[in-house]
């Protein structure tokens, strides 16, 4: 039935809500009003008005059906959600409430008499012959932690900031990561800027051990030291890192005697203070 017919057949009779109407239309009739507050707000039917106001009221509802149109949607930047945009307007808020959690380490550094022997071992364990690297680590002044930039000696390099507790035996380090391309620039401001608290030279030769980085170092100035880092996976405590490091101490060999405290910057500063 066209719009046309449906306004015809309201025209005909006194009350659309009278059992003559047809039920398609009173139903029609009822989404109007309860879709349009101005529909919804008009008087029902009064009794003793002519038929003749009443048709023409129907007819005034009715007349418009063209006149209303839903409401735009909100200002939206292109490519935009609603949902989106609101999460946008909270983030500042949102981001100063959140706190980025490090990635961590559970580390054991010791000292190592046999280097030779360590090396078998660890390639047993890991089923390579390890990965030789070259490191030359600068530490800065820092009042928390320690800061130091690591240059690979091809070009490439790391500043690296961790925080972790000069005990011996295994200890949690917390650190962060940010790779250069230019370490010999970057450590000339660094050093203008917070000073420069001594260097470390060492040749490491890196084992992967499961979970674990095996490192057999060859520090100038100090001798054979090897270090276990067990990376961390989210879901681990620090119980479980524990035990995977005193695991691996016992398949490498490592007593707990040759277990030494701090970076191997602190045991150059010893030993040069001791000299």
């Amino acid at each position: 039935m066209s719009f046309q017919e449906m306004t015809s057949q309201l025209l005909l009779v006194s009350d659309w809500r009278t059992p003559e109407v047809p039920l398609s239309l009173r139903g029609l009739m009822q989404l109007l009003c309860g879709q349009f507050a101005l529909l919804s707000r008009l008087p029902p039917p009064v009794s003793g008005c002519s038929a003749r106001a009443r048709r023409c009221s129907a007819v005034s509802l009715l007349s418009l059906r063209g006149s209303f149109r839903p409401l735009p949607p909100p200002l939206l930047r292109p490519g935009r959600s609603l949902s989106r945009e609101k999460s946008s307007i909270d983030a500042p808020s949102q981001q100063r409430k959140l706190c980025r959690v490090m990635p961590s380490n559970m580390e054991i550094k010791a000292k190592v008499s046999d280097p030779t022997q360590f090396a078998k071992k660890a390639a047993e364990l890991s089923q390579s012959e390890g990965t030789i690297i070259r490191q030359h680590d600068t530490f800065f002044n820092c009042s928390q932690g320690r800061l130091k930039l690591r240059d690979f000696m091809n070009g490439s390099g790391q500043l690296i900031f961790y925080e972790r507790p000069d005990t011996d035996g295994p200890k949690l380090s917390r650190y962060s990561i940010s790779p250069t391309s230019d370490p010999l620039n970057l450590q000339t401001v660094l050093s203008d800027a917070l000073g420069v608290r001594g260097e470390v030279v060492k040749e490491r030769r890196l084992f992967l051990i499961g979970q674990t980085r095996v490192h057999l170092d060859k520090v100038e100035g100090l001798g054979h030291y090897m270090e276990l880092e067990v990376v961390m996976k989210p879901e681990q405590t620090v119980e479980d890192g524990q035990q995977v490091a005193e695991g691996l101490m016992q398949q490498l060999g490592v007593s707990k005697e040759s277990l030494v405290t701090g970076a191997y910057m602190d045991l150059l500063l010893k030993g040069q203070k001791e000299a």
